[in-house]
């Protein structure tokens, strides 16, 4: 292989369309916009949406639910998890070098599911009445 043979593979690279440049193009005349109307235009384009002027769908329809944009700073945390993760102190860092919750999270729960069997000590984490009933019977605890 040289520099002077190194060419896109084939299918690769596909030319530009020309538009408006004669009957033998295929795309003359109207250059493939038919005729009249606002989308035959130069910036005739309206936004997405737009419905002619009649009330869009997106607000003939009833508003519904909730996304709280806090969301993505919550993580949550099993007991399963913490018997897999397998250290005696748990902390925010560790979840997030684990894996277990997300980088951006900045506040963790622990919730009861599935079991623990080892003494586990948490910092800075919390935990549900369950959860924390569960890390206290074997021994561990919340700081």
């Amino acid at each position: 292989m040289e520099l002077n043979t190194i060419k896109p593979a084939d299918g690769s690279k596909k030319n530009r369309r020309r538009v408006g440049r004669g009957i033998g193009s295929g795309l003359g005349k109207t250059a493939g916009r038919g005729h009249k109307g606002q989308k035959s235009r130069a910036g005739g384009f309206h936004k997405v949406g737009f419905e002619g002027g009649q009330m869009p769908l997106h607000r003939r329809l009833p508003k519904r639910g909730f996304k709280s944009t806090t969301l993505k700073y919550n993580g949550e945390v099993t007991l399963s998890d913490l018997e897999r993760l397998g250290a005696d102190e748990v902390d925010l860092v560790s979840l997030k070098a684990a894996g277990l919750v997300g980088q951006l999270v900045k506040v963790v729960k622990v919730i009861k599911a599935g079991e623990l069997t080892r003494k586990v000590m948490l910092k800075g984490i919390g935990a549900t009445v369950g959860a924390k009933a569960a890390i206290e019977a074997v021994g561990g605890s919340l700081a």
